[in-house]
C-alpha cells in the first residue's frame, strides 16, 4: 500500500477540513498516481472533496467508525481488519490512502511508500502528517528539483519503507 499527501515544513497537511494550499502541478501529480487505482479515505476527507462525492476513475473505499455511513460510488469499511479483507485480492501498489490524518497514522504501517510534495512553508494546520524524517523506518529516497509556484517552493518527495 502507499500514501500519498501534501506537507508543509512541520508535517501539516490540512486546515478545518481543507488543504492547505492548492499546487496545480501538485493535483496533476496526484491524478497521474491514483487514476485508474484504489484510493483510500476517512468520511471527513470525503465531505471535503468536490461536493463531498468519490473521485472518478479510481475504486474509492471510505473507511469509518459510522456503522450507517452509506456512499454511492465507494466501498465502506469499518476497520481496519475490515480493509485488509477488501484490499486481500488487490495490488497493493495500486493501493493508495489519500488522507486525512487518522486514517494516515491508522494505516502508515501497512505502507511501504509514501508519495510527499513538501512544501517549503509553514502554515496554520490542525491535521498533520507523522513525521516520516524522524521515523527510522523511513527513508527518503528521492527528491525532485525544487519548483516554485507563485512564490512558494515546493519538492516532489518519495520516501520507502527500510526494508529489516
Amino acid at each position: 500500500m502507499r500514501a500519498i499527501v501534501n506537507a508543509d515544513r512541520n508535517w501539516g497537511i490540512g486546515f478545518r477540513n481543507g488543504l492547505l494550499v492548492h499546487i496545480p502541478s501538485d493535483m496533476r501529480f496526484f491524478r497521474e498516481k491514483t487514476t485508474d487505482n484504489v484510493v483510500v479515505m476517512g468520511r471527513k476527507t470525503l465531505e471535503s472533496l468536490p461536493g463531498g462525492r468519490p473521485l472518478s476513475d479510481r475504486d474509492n473505499i471510505v473507511l469509518s467508525r459510522d456503522a450507517g455511513l452509506k456512499v454511492k460510488g465507494a466501498a465502506v469499511v469499518h476497520s481496519v481488519e475490515e480493509l485488509e479483507g477488501l484490499l486481500s485480492d488487490m495490488d497493493p501498489d495500486r493501493v493508495y490512502v489519500i488522507g486525512g490524518a487518522e486514517i494516515y497514522r491508522l494505516l502508515l504501517p501497512l505502507c511501504d511508500t509514501v508519495y510527499v510534495t513538501r512544501v517549503d512553508y509553514v502554515y496554520q494546520a490542525d491535521a498533520f502528517f507523522p513525521d516520516l524524517d524522524s521515523m527510522p523506518e523511513w527513508e527518503l529516497t528521492e527528491e525532485g528539483e525544487e519548483q516554485t509556484c507563485f512564490d512558494m517552493s515546493f519538492t516532489f518527495c518519495t520516501y520507502k519503507r527500510v526494508q529489516k
